[in-house]
């Protein structure tokens, strides 16, 4: 019985040691953390977005034409009547006093834009190429110069050619080929006038 009692003091302490050991040493672990990885940061993507068309232009940007348009002629601040002609190469102006001459060894010409029996001031621009036309009833042809102008559609300001030509017994002064138009505009000739009017400078 005394042995008993004194294995029982000696164990007691043992075992209190070792409990608190054992908590000490499972607090420890339990506290443990693994060290933190950064993550690596995905910027955020943003959808597509694909213009859109409207009523004056395609999804691609490209103006969308009547088969009559409104066209702003800068050099005489004047907004005409333009037919818009698919089956045309080059396009045409109006214009009558058409008289060739030479300035510093290169062509020019001279002329009046005139329609409806209306004629502008006379201009003289330089000649860019002269083109031969041969009349479709005939085989006569004719010889046209060609010169460079400033004109504006809707929003589309741009230098472009046109031949010189008497079209005041037609309906349209201006005539728009598809040198004018190709690659920047696309063609419904079941519309017309589908460019608002530029207006004029005052």
């Amino acid at each position: 019985m005394k042995i008993t009692k004194k294995w029982s003091t000696l164990l007691l302490p043992i075992l209190l040691a070792g409990c608190m050991s054992t908590a000490t040493t499972t607090s420890e672990t339990d506290g443990a953390t693994n060290p933190s990885v950064e993550q690596p940061v995905t910027p955020e993507t943003k959808p597509e977005v694909k213009p859109e068309a409207n009523e004056l232009k395609t999804a691609d940007g490209k103006l969308l034409l009547g088969e009559e348009e409104w066209i702003y002629i800068k050099a005489i601040n004047h907004n005409a009547k333009a037919r818009i002609d698919t089956g045309a190469t080059t396009s045409s102006i109006s214009a009558v006093d058409i008289e060739m001459f030479e300035r510093d060894g290169k062509d020019w010409v001279k002329f009046k834009l005139a329609h409806n029996e209306k004629e502008t001031k006379e201009f003289e621009s330089p000649v860019s190429r002269i083109v031969t036309i041969r009349q479709s009833s005939t085989e006569k042809r004719t010889d046209r110069p060609v010169i460079e102008a400033w004109v504006q559609i809707g929003d589309l300001k741009t230098k472009t050619e046109f031949t010189l030509n008497d079209r005041t017994h037609m309906t349209f002064p201006v005539l728009l080929g598809r040198t004018f138009f190709r690659d920047v505009a696309v063609v419904d000739v079941s519309k017309k006038f589908i460019q608002p009017k530029v207006k004029v400078e005052k």
